[in-house]
């Protein structure tokens, strides 16, 4: 998998050496608790291992999961771009079905960084064919709202396609 670099920041691969990095990330539930319909902390460096694992199986020439860097090599939080899942009982999706999103260490909460890792992903992505990237939100999550706002991401309002949960739904396409 590639890298990609903005002003600040290098998106990576994760590597096994990240293990302590992503439990201290996933074992705080104010970082996880908007994650999924069931969030639930990180428990063990196994754990951390074994999603590692599956951030690499993504093999993709523009999907990916990526940890996210400051330029000095300090990890701040991880990125995604994927297949989105559909909810129970939705339509198969085509291949427009690209989710992005991200979450960061506390400690780099309020410097942009989210904002700036998804502009890097998105130009990225984009600049390889990608036609349509949506991002999904817990209704509360008024942070992560914030950025898909910022990036210039169209709200569409409410949705329950996604995850078996209601989420805020925003879109977007190349210009």
């Amino acid at each position: 998998m590639r890298t990609i670099t903005s002003d600040r920041l290098l998106l990576r691969p994760w590597h096994d050496d990240d293990a302590e990095f992503l439990l201290d990330l996933e074992s705080r539930w104010e970082v996880v608790r908007f994650l999924g319909a069931h969030p639930a902390v990180m428990r063990t460096r196994q754990d951390a291992l074994a999603s590692i694992r599956r951030r690499r199986a993504v093999d993709h020439p523009v999907q990916g999961i990526w940890l996210i860097t400051a330029a000095d090599g300090v990890p701040v939080g991880n990125l995604l771009l994927k297949p989105i899942p559909l909810s129970a009982g939705e339509p198969t999706g085509g291949p427009d079905e690209v989710e992005i999103g991200w979450h960061l260490h506390p400690d780099a909460w309020g410097l942009g960084y989210a904002t700036e890792a998804a502009e890097a992903a998105l130009r990225d992505a984009f600049g390889r064919g990608l036609a349509r990237v949506v991002a999904v939100t817990d209704p509360g999550n008024h942070a992560s709202q914030a950025v898909c706002r910022r990036l210039g991401m169209t709200a569409l309002g409410r949705t329950a396609k996604y995850y078996d949960a209601v989420h805020e739904l925003f879109e977007m396409a190349p210009d």
